[in-house]
């Protein structure tokens, strides 16, 4: 073990560099290529090193959501108004599961607590208190943005609903959904996105204005 540890050290081997191997194998090859094994082959080391940094598959997969979430996590929470930086994150969030769509269904299928990804959400939970919204109501900003994002990613992916596949429907048997589909455009994904996302962000606004002020 000793030996294997010192080759892991050799290579210059950190958590962090297990972790963007183990996403870009993910990206590369699916999450049912991900093993402890498959992954010390793509470092160039022995499985038993991969363990020194990650304890087990689980770990494993709770920093490759880390990763991907880390791409979208901005420098600072309040740096702009709350709505502004939850706009951002949404984008970026989304722009990272774009950028890494075999990693969508992790975030839908596992709560991962991560110190890393802790840290993110009490910086996001802070930023909205700040802002008036009630402690408990944070949390439902905070889940609802986020299960919105990934949902849409995670529809994205998968190419559910698209409209191309909408759009060549018979047009006599369902012309509302063609015609509807037809007009969209190119980019309807994104603008349905950011259409969904601001009625979103409109109705926190809606609910942090009627909140009660606390001194």
């Amino acid at each position: 073990m000793a030996a294997n540890r010192a080759r892991g050290q050799r290579a210059g081997l950190t958590r962090t560099a297990v972790l963007e191997a183990a996403l870009r194998l993910v990206d590369q090859e699916g999450l049912n290529a991900l093993s402890m094994r498959r992954l010390g082959a793509e470092l160039g080391v022995e499985a038993m090193t991969v363990y020194h940094h990650v304890p087990n598959k689980s770990a494993l997969l709770d920093g490759v959501i880390e990763q991907v979430v880390a791409e979208a996590v901005p420098p600072e929470f309040g740096a702009a108004t709350w709505r502004e930086d939850l706009s951002a994150y949404a984008h970026a969030l989304v722009a990272a599961l774009g950028a890494h769509p075999n990693a969508a269904p992790l975030l839908l299928s596992r709560p991962a607590m991560t110190p890393r990804l802790l840290g993110t959400l009490e910086a996001v939970v802070g930023m909205l208190y700040e802002a008036g919204f009630p402690l408990p109501r944070t949390l439902d900003v905070l889940y609802s943005l986020t299960s919105f994002v990934v949902g849409h990613s995670a529809a994205q992916a998968g190419n559910v609903g698209g409209a191309d596949s909408m759009a060549s429907l018979d047009p006599d048997t369902y012309p509302l959904l063609v015609g509807a589909a037809r007009e969209s455009g190119e980019d309807a994904a994104r603008a349905r996105f950011d259409f969904a996302l601001d009625a979103l962000l409109s109705g926190f606004e809606r609910e942090l204005a009627s909140a009660p002020r606390t001194e």
